[in-house]
């Protein structure tokens, strides 16, 4: 299925609701956030997000009331819980869980290790979970992340790596931040850490129109769509029997 249409709504919602929170915060207090704190602090920017992959679900077979949007926290190993973005459970079983992830500039250094940092221990986490008997009795869980990242010129220059002692990957010298996304969202699937993983790039001036591009066919949306509906309809035939 072709998804471009549902895309680019979700798209152009992300960077209207970002632009209206913006505008609004402070509005009764005539004291804005700083920078761009008051869109960050927000929320609600990737529910365009979350509904279509909600839909992509029900598409699939799973009920209404089987996907959360709210009430979507799950048990952790290493913490004791985790409050997703999107969870799937049918029939006391555990089908899905994905994070929704955006980023935008002008701070991409800190705030992109951040996202790896966060990305690489929620896996960690929620898989040794699964191991450990917290969901039972489930079957392996899908798990997806999928990340908004502004295309803008500082997320495209070419980034100096540090290398003190030794030296990094020949990949990440001269990378530009969302080179470095792309890498990494290639990477969480090769490393099996996730199911799937998507990387979505928008300039903030052709967001508001809904346009946006897919670097990497590897972890583009129609990949990880398509990989969430197939594990749910497999779910579904097995339910039936």
């Amino acid at each position: 299925m072709d998804y471009t249409d549902q895309i680019s709504a979700a798209v152009e919602r992300f960077w209207r609701t970002r632009f209206k929170q913006h505008e609004n915060q402070g509005s009764a207090t005539g004291n804005k956030d700083a920078g761009n704190r008051s869109a960050v602090t927000g929320g609600a920017q990737l529910d365009g997000f979350i509904r279509l992959l909600a839909v992509i679900l029900e598409d699939a077979g799973i009920a209404n009331h089987e996907i959360y949007t709210k009430k979507t926290v799950l048990p952790g190993y290493f913490r004791p819980t985790k409050d997703w973005d999107l969870v799937a459970v049918v029939d006391d079983q555990l089908l899905a869980v994905i994070e929704f992830k955006s980023h935008v500039g002008p701070s991409f250094g800190n705030n992109f290790n951040n996202r790896v940092e966060e990305a690489l221990g929620s896996a960690t986490d929620v898989w040794t979970a699964y191991r450990e008997g917290a969901f039972k009795p489930s079957r392996k869980p899908w798990l997806g992340w999928l990340m908004l990242l502004e295309n803008a010129p500082k997320s495209q220059s070419p980034v100096q790596v540090s290398e003190p002692h030794f030296e990094v990957f020949e990949e990440f010298k001269e990378s530009s931040y969302a080179k470095r996304y792309e890498l990494f969202c290639e990477r969480l699937v090769r490393e099996r850490l996730y199911d799937a993983a998507c990387l979505l790039l928008s300039d903030r001036d052709n967001g508001l129109n809904g346009e946006y591009s897919e670097p990497n066919k590897e972890v583009n949306f129609k990949a990880f769509a398509t990989s969430l509906s197939a594990h749910a309809i497999a779910f579904a035939k097995m339910r039936d029997k």
